[in-house]
């Protein structure tokens, strides 16, 4: 950690619960090993727009914003990017003389990560999911020249934000004989309760090259552990966070992430 003194720049992360946030360890490293002199905290909040007004108040220059506030968030703030806007929620914001930019970096982290192992312009991407995160991704991987397939239970919300993605919809529990580049988890099964489930029990997933999740407690889901030894390449949700992180860093900084060193950060909090 670097010395705090007067000079010391203040960021943060703003949610309900915040405890559980590997996004300190992330970014306190990558401000160390740049020699930045910032710190990063977690902020337990709960009302949103008396935690913005005393953001402004103190003089701190970003924040990441987890559940439940990405969408609260919206209304005061003084501008929003446009692919945050069309997502309907923020993750990340700047805040420079008195005014609060919003953006999103949840798409830019799945892109990058999706994007190291296959090329996205042109893929059909099979999207599991009707929530918040697949809204996210599936405007991401729009953005990337993708040609998106939703699948989820719930036929009203799936149905829904595919009409808003403007592609097709599938019901979760019959993808018998569909064909796709990649597959990507968007829904929380895999974690919690239901780590020891799939979200696609009985998918025959040696059909996709690449499957991607991102849950990422534990690292190695059942589903990407099915992958694997069906021959597809994995990536876990780490990867996820991690370049969303990198995102904000470069976004906060100007200067290009430590990226090793943000993995690391990573892997130990998750391992331990």
């Amino acid at each position: 950690m670097p010395t705090i003194d007067g000079h010391t720049e203040i960021y943060g992360v703003m949610g309900a619960p915040v405890s559980h946030s590997l996004s300190p360890a992330m970014h306190n490293r990558a401000f160390a090993v740049r020699n930045l002199n910032k710190v990063y905290l977690p902020f337990e909040v709960t009302d949103v727009a008396a935690a913005l007004k005393g953001f402004l108040a103190l003089g701190v220059r970003g924040v990441s914003v987890t559940i439940p506030h990405k969408e609260k968030v919206i209304p005061f703030l003084d501008s929003i990017d446009q692919v945050a806007a069309r997502i309907g929620a923020v993750n990340t914001l700047v805040i420079n003389e008195g005014k609060i930019h919003g953006l999103n970096t949840d798409w830019q982290g799945a892109n990058r990560a999706l994007g190291e192992v296959m090329e996205l312009n042109g893929r059909r991407v099979l999207l599991l999911g009707a929530g918040g995160s697949a809204r996210a991704l599936g405007v991401g991987l729009r953005e990337a020249g993708s040609q998106v397939l939703l699948a989820s239970r719930t036929p009203a919300r799936g149905r829904q934000l595919a009409a808003e993605l403007d592609c097709a919809w599938h019901d979760i529990r019959d993808l018998s004989g569909l064909e796709a580049d990649a597959l990507v988890n968007a829904t929380s099964v895999g974690m919690g309760t239901v780590a020891d489930q799939t979200p696609v029990p009985g998918l025959d997933l040696a059909g996709f090259k690449v499957v991607m999740d991102i849950v990422y407690s534990p690292l190695e889901t059942r589903l990407l552990r099915e992958a694997g030894a069906a021959g597809c390449r994995v990536v876990n949700g780490l990867e996820m966070l991690l370049f969303q992180g990198v995102a904000q860093f470069e976004t906060w900084t100007g200067e290009p992430a430590p990226l090793a060193e943000m993995r690391q950060a990573l892997l130990a909090r998750v391992h331990n």
